[in-house]
């Protein structure tokens, strides 16, 4: 079990851990009804932070900020020379997560993406871990909401008795939602992306082989490129960039101010 503390990638404080760690403190935190926001990012999702103080403050006050991607980990690795042999991977996470509640048995609660996603994954996730109690589900409305309507979501989450919430609403929009209301809801937020659509069955993950060589990105780009061309053309070779910058001590983006949001955005 590694749960080495966090190290700075470009100003993001990233911990060094793996999946077993990940899942003790995520899964015990859901056992005590405690607050406690886990997201796991890769390159763009360190670049949102890495660009906007704002959002840097958020990622950087999450209980659980996991190397979802190699690039991520290979640069804990090169820059801080923590030897960390695999990245702790959103989706992978997730699965592990859903194991270990299903055996003490917790039940998890599905928010974020759409209508027909969530029931599919749903139906997964219980065949898949038995004894595993999906508690609620709700799709995202993929807007800004009013008070209203996010009292609603939550309200609605608080009363399905869950121990653990899991967030799908695209990178930064569920880390926003995390840092925004996990503390009141009282129970882990953790905020996996794309595992809602792997898992249920409606986007194919990249092979193993491309995703050992950090290169998901590139088969996600062929699959989806008028979604993504921007994302990777931009964020990828500045990343490269500011890591190597980093690297040789030539910027301390640690020293660059975060910033603490000024109000909510209300995503949901």
């Amino acid at each position: 079990m590694i749960n080495a503390g966090k190290r700075s990638v470009l100003g993001v404080q990233v911990d060094v851990t793996d999946y077993e760690s990940a899942v003790e403190r995520t899964v015990d935190a859901a056992q005590r009804r405690i607050p406690f926001a886990v997201t796991a990012l890769p390159v763009h999702g360190i670049m949102t932070g890495a660009l906007d103080p704002e959002h840097r403050f958020r990622l950087n006050s999450f209980d659980l900020l996991v190397p979802d991607g190699q690039p991520v980990r290979w640069a804990l690795n090169l820059i801080h020379g923590v030897g960390l042999k695999e990245r702790v991977y959103g989706p992978s996470l997730m699965l592990a997560i859903c194991e270990r509640m299903a055996s003490e048995p917790l039940p998890i609660y599905l928010f974020g993406s759409r209508a027909e996603t969530i029931a599919r994954l749903g139906q997964n996730l219980s065949k898949r871990f038995a004894g595993l109690e999906v508690a609620g589900e709700q799709p995202g409305r993929y807007s800004v909401l009013s008070s209203a309507d996010k009292n609603e979501i939550l309200d609605a989450i608080k009363r399905s008795g869950a121990s653990l919430v899991f967030a799908r609403l695209g990178c930064p929009r569920q880390e926003v939602w995390a840092y925004e209301n996990r503390e009141a809801l009282s129970i882990p937020v953790v905020s996996v992306g794309a595992g809602f659509d792997f898992h249920a069955g409606t986007v194919r993950q990249a092979p193993p082989s491309l995703q050992k060589m950090g290169l998901e990105w590139a088969y996600r780009l062929a699959r989806e490129p008028r979604r993504l061309w921007r994302r990777y053309a931009i964020y990828n070779p500045m990343y490269v960039g500011m890591v190597a910058a980093q690297m040789t001590g030539a910027v301390d983006f640690d020293a660059r101010p975060a910033t603490r949001p000024a109000r909510d955005l209300n995503y949901g």
